[in-house]
């Protein structure tokens, strides 16, 4: 355990995949200098609870922040605080992502810290310090018009934005195995399946690899024309999507052409409504 003695920071985690949040848990639980306030799998989630501890004078002083989720995004959640009224006291931020080079230098020109997905245990230590000098120093007050700022340019920034971004999908993926590496370009994956801090790239001819990413992050960096995410652990190339089937719960399974099926995450099916033009 780090950090012994040391005043103690009150954080917060959000992120809508379960291993991310329980891997930064597991990191800030070794740090004597951080008290979790809790570990929320989204946007509005969060803001209950940053509300609540602001209204019980234990205001949360650093979150950790995925930027992209389902409804309320990353932005979505500073963008509710820069407004509310009576002001909930701006935590210092530390930006969970996978965005591209270009993004990044933005966050840092804001003074914003970040960790970019997959990251190391490493990494996440120098960023938790870095976040802590912030909390004791009381700098989280001051970026708040840097983060205003920001959140005005932020469509510029995201993923899947139709304008002003520079992100372009990446066509192939490098995949590491014991005694070779291989370049798989992304039109051959049929799916993608979450395993953990690892994800499960099932291929057209049935062969299946194991990548070291999170779901989320990947989901990022891929075409949207091509890829949709349809639960919170699957993404699908919707090329190899035979038809979609309704429960007896009216769920809808997403039946692929090898006949895997696929459950339709309700959070996400206005994602794949929107893919293919139509209402389901």
């Amino acid at each position: 355990m780090t950090g012994a003695g040391s005043a103690t920071a009150r954080a917060l985690i959000v992120d809508d995949e379960r291993p991310a949040r329980e891997r930064l848990r597991k990191l800030l639980t070794r740090d004597s200098r951080v008290e979790i306030a809790g570990c929320c799998a989204g946007g509005d989630e969060a803001l209950d609870v940053l509300r609540a501890a602001s209204r019980a004078g234990t205001p949360v002083q650093l979150m950790f922040l995925d930027v992209q989720m389902p409804e309320v995004d990353g932005f979505g959640v500073l963008s509710a605080l820069v407004r509310d009224r009576p002001p909930v006291p701006m935590p210092a931020v530390v930006f969970v992502t996978a965005y591209d080079e270009y993004a990044l230098r933005a966050f840092e020109a804001h003074a914003i810290a970040y960790l970019l997905k997959p990251f190391s245990d490493e990494k996440f230590q120098a960023t938790l310090d870095h976040g802590l000098r912030h909390v004791r120093a009381g700098h989280a007050e001051q970026v708040i018009s840097q983060l205003q700022a920001l959140l005005g340019r932020s469509g510029a920034m995201s993923p899947g934005t139709s304008s002003g971004s520079t992100r372009r999908p990446i066509d192939r993926l490098v995949v590491r195995g014991s005694d070779r590496v291989r370049l798989l370009p992304v039109d051959q994956i049929g799916w993608i399946e979450a395993d953990g801090m690892y994800v499960k790239l099932h291929t057209r001819d049935g062969a299946t690899h194991q990548h070291r990413a999170l779901l989320g992050a990947l989901d990022e960096t891929l075409d949207p024309r091509r890829f949709v995410r349809i639960h919170r652990s699957a993404i699908v190339n919707i090329d190899v999507v035979a038809e979609l089937r309704q429960d007896a719960h009216a769920d809808y399974v997403a039946v692929l052409r090898d006949r895997t099926e696929i459950r339709v995450g309700r959070s996400f099916r206005a994602r794949l409504q929107a893919r293919l033009g139509h209402q389901i």
